[in-house]
């Protein structure tokens, strides 16, 4: 399998490092994942980069998936350009690993999942908030509590002074609760899908393209009666960290305060052990190969990744209009 990844930061590096250390008996060979190259956001990066994981440095993403030695192309940059590095690799007849969101534009990324679907190729939104430990101490936890009536799930993270860098460019990261379109799948996973959205979303100091504040807050209504609460804040007018996930039910409650979690039932608190949230790059990579090589079913699909763009877009659609929007449509 060769792979052209298009990126070189974070996510990146624990791409390049998880492809690298891939090797697979198949019959009565041994097979080794090669990365064929690497494209950047500016050259100097791209060819340290190169250097370091022994590939190609290349000069844009264009040339990268028009290259006959790609089989597969992973994307790890801006959110802004994934919908349109998607497209192309697939009309060149690659297999697709991106980052989530798909796409910043909900029509696009319909239309790449048509394309993937009419290409025969593999087309994997990334979703490793799923594989990680909170979640996974969620789901085997879940049914302690009874009915879930509340949940409240809030990231907030103080910045002074905010950086100047893309997650902090409305443009380049997108709409908050699209670029951290995981916040809404997490929930969606859990609890099923969603009757109603309401949104609050604003931005201090906007200069140029960077903003030196956001903050939005989502109001979701379930089908199952469930109401969910999801805030997503960061910058310089931030003042208390939080990351904390609330789910209240009949029977008890719930509680993940960063690191450590609590089942709360009457005249009695229980510690929950959350696992890590180290490794999840490489296990995903890992299962798209299986899925390659294998035929091993993955953990989630594109249009499952393609819902929560629905609320997600209805969240946009709320903020800037103030109306409460109607998913009643997006029940297919």
């Amino acid at each position: 399998m060769r792979v052209g990844l298009v990126g070189t930061g974070y996510a990146a590096k624990l791409r390049a490092e998880a492809l690298l250390q891939d090797e697979r008996e198949r019959g009565a060979h041994a097979s080794r994942t090669h990365l064929a190259a690497v494209v950047g956001h500016t050259p100097e990066t791209t060819e340290i980069f190169a250097k370091e994981y022994q590939t190609t440095a290349l000069n844009s993403w264009q040339e990268l998936v028009a290259r006959e030695d790609v089989d597969m192309v992973v994307i790890s940059t801006v959110n802004r350009d994934h919908g349109a590095i998607a497209r192309a690799a697939l009309t060149h007849g690659k297999h697709v690993i991106v980052e989530y969101p798909l796409s910043v534009d909900l029509a696009e990324a319909e239309e790449i999942i048509a394309l993937a679907k009419a290409q025969k190729k593999l087309l994997h939104v990334e979703h490793i908030e799923l594989l990680g430990g909170l979640h996974q101490a969620l789901k085997q936890n879940l049914d302690k509590v009874g009915e879930v009536f509340y949940v409240r799930y809030s990231t907030i993270n103080p910045q002074n002074p905010a950086p100047r860098k893309w997650t902090y460019n409305h443009e380049l990261f997108g709409f908050p609760l699209i670029g951290a379109i995981s916040r809404l799948h997490r929930l969606i996973d859990l609890f099923g899908k969603v009757f109603t959205v309401n949104c609050h979303q604003r931005y201090w100091a906007v200069e140029s393209e960077y903003y030196q504040t956001c903050m939005c807050m989502s109001q979701l209504c379930f089908h199952s009666g469930l109401l969910a609460q999801v805030i997503y804040a960061k910058g310089e007018t931030i003042w208390q960290p939080e990351r904390k996930f609330e789910v209240h039910g009949e029977k008890g409650a719930l509680i993940f305060d960063g690191n450590t979690g609590y089942l709360i039932q009457a005249g009695e608190t229980t510690a929950i052990d959350v696992g890590t949230r180290r490794g999840l790059f490489a296990k995903d990579t890992t299962m798209v190969l299986d899925y390659l090589f294998n035929g091993t079913p993955l953990y989630v699909t594109p249009e499952e990744s393609l819902y929560t763009l629905k609320v997600a877009d209805a969240a946009q659609k709320a903020a800037k209009t103030g109306l409460t929007i109607f998913l009643n449509d997006a029940l297919d």
